[in-house]
């Protein structure tokens, strides 16, 4: 018999495509994060970053990113060669996209944000590739309304054009690490989730699992510029956080779903889950994405008055009853799963409580301890499952109804404080009931936005048991929106 030919490979190997030390990487994304800051256009970075793109011929793809209306990532790659000479046609199947176009009205546009541009960790995503965040733009070349990131820059923009504002935001994230890979998917509530290590609060062993983990997300963050402070254990066994440097509100929601995305590669690299659920496992503290705010006007923050109360302006604090006295309001927007009002549960230090303190972590929102730089308010009751990009947008939105309310508002904002404490709603049900009601989310969501967020929540409300009941359901797991998958398609 003939001895067959050796196979030879037919595609080169990662090593002919581009994968940069880490250090380097942090150096170029700093350079572009520092030329955001300093205000550089979009023209500026275009023509940057094609002509870096050109030379970098070991580049093979551009990783283009942007998010539904519930906040999943959706992420496509496209062959660097013709993104370069079809970056201002890129389309795409909306109908495809939860939430966003029907089937007959399908075709939408993606328009990149240059400034966005991030070199990527290889081992992470891949070699030879590079990312990019883009808006989502309807057929007559206007930004598509479902795509909240849209929203949430064309509100930036038009409060640095009319008042100079600029809102700075620095998330705190929180998840769990599990035993084994896609632990969501494989979810039995019978049997629970499996923690990676028992360990707690700032005691982890410096080389448990949990540890590599952390210390493995902080070297990628790290390199992506996302200037970390700090990072370490929480509360809960199995449970991680990572602090980073507050930036303007748009790029910090990008790094949301960056941060998320690369945890959830890491841990299945090292055989585990990255969860962001925000209770999955019952008896325990859940996981909240506490939201630090403060606004600045030429450089200034305006949220700090030296003898203010708790060290805040009256704009800070107007701005807070704007949030508190929309608090049920907004609540859906900033808790979407089911899964969210287990962690709104008064046992477990649940930020459930629409007042604000300086000590109270039950507080819907608290004041922080802080000087003239740090002065913020951190609103407690946001859940990492949360659509960055709608999350902020409409607590921006509630705060300033607060701040430039007219005197007669005001002093009815005022009276919450007298009033006896409510708390947040207690289930999906009641979040939807109070969206549904309110006339602020009419004031600032378009009718059809307004709905299709409805429509997806209650159906979302509906794959899931009416009572909670103490055990995790697998409903609430199967069905979420950064869970689902294909094979479920049609349970959707």
């Amino acid at each position: 018999m003939p001895v067959p030919l050796p196979i030879t490979p037919r595609f080169k190997t990662s090593q002919d495509f581009l994968e940069l030390a880490y250090d380097e990487i942090q150096e170029r994304n700093t350079a572009i994060k520092r030329d955001r800051e300093s205000g550089k256009d979009q023209a500026y970075f275009r023509e940057k970053l094609i002509a870096d793109l050109k030379k970098e011929v070991t580049v093979k793809a551009v990783t283009v990113c942007f998010s539904d209306m519930e906040g999943k990532l959706h992420m496509l790659d496209y062959n660097k060669t013709f993104l370069l000479d079809s970056h201002q046609n890129l389309t795409f199947d909306g109908s495809s996209i939860k939430g966003f176009t029907p089937q007959q009205e399908s075709d939408l546009r993606l328009t990149l944000d240059w400034s966005t541009f991030k070199w990527l960790p290889s081992d992470i995503f891949g070699a030879g590739k590079v990312m990019v965040f883009a808006d989502v733009y309807d057929k007559d070349g206007t930004p598509y309304k479902g795509d909240f990131r849209s929203n949430l820059k064309e509100l930036c923009e038009e409060l640095k054009k009319s008042h100079g504002i600029t809102v700075n935001v620095a998330p705190e994230i929180e998840g769990f690490l599990f035993e084994g890979e896609n632990a969501e998917h494989c979810f039995d509530e019978h049997v629970g989730f499996k923690l990676a290590t028992k360990g707690g609060y700032f005691n982890a062993l410096p080389q448990d699992l949990l540890r590599q983990f952390i210390d493995r997300l902080a070297e990628a963050t790290r390199a992506m510029a996302f200037e970390n402070e700090k990072d370490h254990p929480e509360v809960a066994p199995s449970q991680f956080e990572l602090n980073y440097k507050y930036t303007d509100v748009l790029y910090a929601a990008d790094q949301i779903q960056i941060y998320k995305i690369t945890a959830r590669q890491i841990a299945k690299r090292m055989g585990m889950t990255a969860c962001f659920l925000p209770k999955p496992v019952a008896g325990i503290n859940g996981s909240g994405m506490h939201t630090n705010i403060s606004l600045s006007q030429n450089g200034k923050n305006i949220f700090y008055d030296k003898s203010g109360v708790h060290g805040l302006s009256d704009k800070a604090h107007h701005f807070i009853l704007g949030i508190l006295n929309h608090g049920a309001d907004l609540c859906l927007s900033i808790n979407p799963s089911v899964n969210a009002y287990r962690r709104l549960d008064p046992h477990f230090e649940a930020p459930n409580e629409i007042k604000v303190s300086p000590v109270d972590r039950g507080s819907m929102i608290r004041i922080p301890l802080a000087n003239e730089k740090s002065a913020r308010i951190e609103v407690r009751t946001v859940a990492p499952d949360a659509n960055p990009y709608f999350s902020f947008f409409i607590l921006i939105k509630a705060g300033l109804k607060g701040m430039f309310a007219d005197p007669a508002t005001l002093t009815e904002y005022k009276k919450l404080l007298t009033r006896p404490t409510k708390k947040l709603p207690g289930t999906i049900y009641e979040a939807i009931s109070a969206f549904k009601r309110s006339e602020f989310i009419k004031e600032v969501l378009s009718e059809n936005n307004r709905q299709k967020f409805i429509t997806l929540k209650e159906a979302v409300a509906n794959r899931s048991p009416l009572e909670l009941g103490t055990r995790l359901k697998n409903g609430e797991v199967w069905y979420h929106h950064e869970v689902t998958n294909q094979v479920l398609w049609n349970s959707f």
